[in-house]
């Protein structure tokens, strides 16, 4: 089908995996704003209060029941499909392949036997390869990971996972993939690893900074891309879902800027953060088997420049995004609002425009 031709319709039936979480409640107020017909699909015993006061169609099924999912697309004309085990640790390894390689499998087959017009596939930067990546240097859809880059059970799972969506587009399945970068807003309940940033910041809980690059963008432009991947994306294509590529020092200095707060001025060698986080990995993980305090995951990610060029998707289909620092204070509020911010430390916020 030419993508050119295809619109999501008033009515149609879109199903959304993954419908409650961050960035897919996102997506769902955006298919409802375009008067779709969403069935938003969740996880049993999952935190649904992201879908509260939406007009969706709730079906709980876990992603590995492929009955389950074969029956919720059935008569779908576009998925997409973005539920995944997105953390750094969990006491079942196995559990990240189940869901991210597995459960894509059944939505992709179920997508295939309903004959769907469009799947499209949220997929990750953390599959792209970031060597010699700084911030003057960021690399696109063309960088090609190396193995032992990808850091942690997430990101190999992913990685996995993707290819299971270009072996099913190779096959005839209309397969886009969009690559968000590091998004943050209103509605990070878990809080996701990205949010767990700006939240430690606003507890008061970072005492400083490493040697780092993100790349922030607001979760209502990864939303908005995500419709406009659908619509006008390449068949088999990935495009990158981003905004502006800052230090860790800049990020909390916007969100010092924002607050009131004070900004963290002292810099730990990447060294630092490295053995701090391989003894909680060790006690923690492996001998008290609970989730460590400081993953080493998100430590190696830390050490990091995870800067990227999202040129291809503004080129090819108008993507755009907000200036990274309103998307942080969207976040600071957000988080104020919903209540994850100690009393005692709210009441030393000056909120700035």
């Amino acid at each position: 089908m030419d993508p050119d031709t295809y619109a999501l319709e008033p009515g149609e039936r879109v199903v959304v995996t993954g419908a409650a979480g961050f960035i897919g409640a996102a997506v769902t107020r955006e298919l409802l704003a375009r008067h779709t017909q969403v069935v938003a699909l969740v996880e049993p015993d999952g935190d649904t209060r992201n879908l509260d006061d939406l007009a969706v169609e709730r079906v709980t099924v876990d992603l590995r029941d492929a009955d389950g999912v074969a029956k919720a697309i059935d008569g779908a004309r576009t998925v997409f499909h973005l539920a995944a085990l997105y953390r750094f640790w969990a006491t079942d390894p196995h559990s990240f392949y189940d869901v991210n390689v597995i459960g894509t499998r059944n939505v992709l087959t179920a997508a295939r036997e309903s004959a769907v017009g469009r799947v499209v596939y949220t997929s990750t930067v953390g599959t792209l390869g970031l060597r010699g990546a700084t911030a003057g240097a960021p690399v696109d859809e063309t960088s090609f990971a190396h193995i032992d880059h990808l850091f942690g059970l997430y990101k190999q799972s992913k990685y996995v996972a993707e290819h299971e969506v270009l072996r099913a587009g190779a096959e005839g399945l209309p397969v886009i993939l969009v690559q968000p970068t590091t998004p943050v807003g209103p509605g990070d309940r878990g809080p996701t690893p990205t949010g767990r940033t700006v939240l430690e910041f606003l507890n008061g809980r970072i005492p400083g900074f490493v040697d780092t690059t993100l790349n922030i963008v607001d979760v209502d432009d990864v939303a908005h891309g995500h419709l406009l991947a659908a619509e006008r994306g390449s068949i088999g294509r990935s495009y990158i879902l981003g905004g502006e590529n800052l230090s860790l020092q800049q990020i909390l200095a916007s969100l010092a800027e924002t607050t009131g707060l004070p900004a963290p001025t002292r810099r730990f060698p990447n060294s630092l953060a490295l053995g701090a986080a391989w003894v909680s990995d060790v006690v923690e993980g492996r001998l008290l088997r609970r989730e460590p305090s400081i993953p080493l995951e998100a430590a190696r990610m830390s050490t990091t420049h995870m800067s990227f060029d999202d040129a291809r998707a503004r080129r090819e289909l108008g993507y755009g995004s907000r200036p990274a620092g309103e998307a942080l204070a969207r976040a600071a509020r957000w988080f104020a609002d919903a209540g994850y911010i100690r009393p005692d430390r709210l009441d030393h916020f000056e909120w700035r425009t």
